[in-house]
């Protein structure tokens, strides 16, 4: 019995001192996001695949040593941890054949190790109403090939509308999320020696449960991790893509009197055409149907016409009956 409630006693311990530890960390946490926000930001040119998450604040979970975040936070390799900067491009270009163009930037991002993201090729119109093809993309390469890939990006282009660079550095979000790791694996490795000490099925279920608790923290933790590290090791290059004519100025043409005429020309041969056909149409077709239409209608009306003044002469007869017989 004693054996039993010292078990549960240090657990509960346990439990208090992380939840402590944690929050202390979480606000350290907090406090950083805010500064790199301020220095740093989402610039114009990160696309939209590159929004990154917000790390939630874990929740009260079991802990059993309180050295342990300190020891992971303060470790040598967390401090020699070296700057880590997500940057991403977004480029404007004018270009002669937006398709090709989209095409030959599909093969670059393959040639240099990356992939595409999205691509779309679909039709605009300018502000005088023309109608230009247009097309966007985005890609991913890998992060030491961003220069290079943006200089063969413009390359023949006709011109270069806009260009945006920037950049986020998450060293400090990256530290706190590996302190945090090996702070949860640790707590796991002793909620597993406390399990293998209890005896009592319900000390073991109950210890069991925070340890799922905890190995489910521990794959978000390498999940956010895994993110941010691709996210470093790839750049990701927004392109949209505009047709050359669709920067071009409006044209007007000499004044030609002779089409004008022929087009009304054909126009009226046109509209005879039309008035013939419609009716031929008439003719053979919507008249024989409203003929057709029209005669069961009509036997119909006979047919109620007739009912109508039978019924009314009876009426007229059994009045005159009645007024001779009043006469009487």
């Amino acid at each position: 019995m004693k054996r039993t409630l010292f078990i549960i006693l240090a657990v509960v311990g346990v439990f208090l001192v992380f939840g402590l530890a944690f929050t202390s960390m979480s606000m350290r946490q907090n406090a950083s996001l805010v500064t790199e926000s301020r220095e740093f930001g989402f610039g114009g040119g990160a696309s939209p695949d590159m929004q990154l998450p917000a790390v939630e604040e874990p929740a009260a979970a079991p802990a059993y040593d309180s050295a342990i975040v300190g020891d992971a936070y303060n470790s040598g390799v967390v401090q020699t941890q070296d700057r880590l900067v997500i940057e991403n491009a977004d480029l404007a270009i004018v270009v002669k054949d937006p398709k090709n163009r989209m095409a030959e930037i599909t093969a670059l991002a393959n040639e240099m190790g990356g992939y595409v993201v999205s691509s779309n090729l679909y039709q605009s119109f300018t502000s005088f109403g023309m109608e230009v093809p247009e097309a966007s993309i985005v890609i991913r390469v890998p992060a030491d090939k961003l220069d290079e890939a943006l200089t063969r990006i413009k390359e023949d282009a006709v011109d270069i509308q806009s260009e945006n660079r920037s950049g986020q550095d998450i060293t400090n979000l990256y530290i706190d999320l590996q302190a945090q790791l090996k702070a949860k694996q640790a707590a796991e490795a002793q909620l597993l020696e406390i399990m293998e000490q209890a005896t009592r099925a319900e000390d073991v279920l109950a210890i069991y449960l925070q340890v799922q608790q905890v190995q489910t923290e521990i794959e978000q933790l390498k999940g956010q991790i895994q993110y941010y590290d691709e996210a470093v090791a790839t750049s990701s290059i927004s392109v949209r893509l505009i047709a050359e004519e669709g920067t071009q100025p409006i044209s007007i043409g000499p004044w030609t009197p002779e089409g004008a005429a022929k087009d009304a020309i054909q126009n009226l041969i046109l509209f005879a055409q039309n008035f013939v056909d419609f009716l031929i149409n008439f003719a053979l077709y919507v008249l024989p149907a409203l003929i057709l239409i029209a005669i069961p209608l009509f036997l119909v009306y006979l047919v109620g016409r007739a009912v109508y003044r039978r019924s009314r002469k009876s009426k007229v007869e059994v009045e005159a009956v009645q007024s001779e017989d009043v006469k009487k």
